[in-house]
């Protein structure tokens, strides 16, 4: 450990909320649970196997088993329902807490890709252990209101369901927009400099999709889906991302393809052909501009705030021939009144 730098041990414990005071022994034998399930829990967590003997475990760690056995108990998820709630919650907070340090260190550091120094660690832990009180609640917040959105959703699904979609398959616009020759891109730039354009265009583009009243379904670096309860709501997002991108000299364009359909929405991910067709009318997309398919501009053509435009017809992969339309805003037209949040 480096000359000054905090101990470990303390922060690990300052940030846990407890002493790390059990082994593995102890805690499987505290929560009731078997040390098979206790190593599935703890790997679909995203932390590291330990050994029986190491003291690595607080009493945070073991409530948490318990509070897991017993929503086993009650019936409410079985074990392999557990292991998939535990995994998404830690493939989420592993981005998030991630994202909190780097954020704290760039507001310390004139360059927050440096190593930070002794100093910058130490107040880093120092806000953490005057503030965590404080952050806590806000991600609680934050996940009920995701969880209240996506309840809303489930309705929804059910409702389609009960109306003779087995499949649970809803009808909804969804998209992608792709920056153009990403690739050529990252290799002209600074890792740094490349990181910060990824995070500028994740940004906005997350912020437009909210702003507008959609969903930002994920994003994949150059790249983000997203979905939309109605057609008015799917082509306003569309059209305002390709133009804040498009405005951004030092970023490169984006192209986005929007379709209209049913989909299947599984752990929070969307699928199907609808999301594929999105998917392939990207590609068929010139930078900074927006490409949808037929059922969309059908869907569309009543509003006077559109415009599209027929393209040429063309085979796709798996999808066989194929209408796609250019999007475009009609000129001196105001964009159509949306159910924002």
């Amino acid at each position: 450990m480096a000359a000054g730098m905090p101990d470990p041990k303390e922060i690990e414990e300052l940030l846990l909320g407890g002493e790390l005071r059990y082994n593995r022994v102890d805690a499987v034998r505290l929560a009731g649970v078997s040390r098979e399930f206790s190593g599935r829990v703890w790997r679909a967590f995203g932390y590291p196997s330990m050994p029986d003997e190491t003291v690595a475990y607080t009493e945070g760690d073991i409530a948490a088993l318990d509070r897991i056995r017993r929503l086993m108990d009650d019936g409410v998820l079985d074990e392999e329902g557990v292991i998939r709630l535990v995994r998404a919650f830690g493939q989420t907070m592993t981005r998030l807490a991630e994202w909190q340090v780097s954020l704290l260190h760039s507001m310390l550091t004139q360059d927050p890709h440096d190593t930070p120094s002794a100093e910058a660690v130490q107040t880093i832990v120092d806000v953490a252990e005057k503030h965590i009180g404080e952050f806590e609640p806000l991600v609680v917040h934050a996940w009920r209101r995701q969880l209240a959105a996506a309840g809303t959703r489930a309705l929804a699904a059910a409702a389609t369901r009960d109306n003779g979609d087995p499949a649970g398959r809803t009808p909804a616009t969804v998209g992608f927009a792709d920056m153009v020759s990403f690739t050529q891109v990252s290799r002209e730039l600074e890792e740094i400099e490349l990181a910060r354009i990824v995070e500028w265009f994740e940004e906005t583009a997350a912020d437009i999709i909210a702003s507008c009243g959609g969903r930002l379904v994920k994003t994949l670096g150059d790249e983000v889906l997203f979905s939309a309860e109605t057609p008015e709501v799917g082509a306003e997002i569309a059209l305002t991302v390709a133009a804040a991108i498009q405005d951004e000299t030092e970023v490169p364009d984006v192209r986005v393809g929007v379709a209209h359909g049913p989909v299947v929405p599984l752990m929070g991910d969307l699928f199907g052909t609808t999301v594929n067709l999105a998917a392939r009318l990207t590609s068929m997309a010139r930078p900074g501009s927006v490409v949808i398919d037929g059922e969309l501009a059908a869907r569309l053509e009543p509003s006077r705030a559109y415009e599209v435009t027929r393209l040429v017809r063309r085979p796709v992969q798996g999808l066989g021939i194929i209408q796609p339309y250019v999007l475009r805003r009609t000129p001196g037209m105001p964009p159509p009144a949306l159910d924002a949040p």
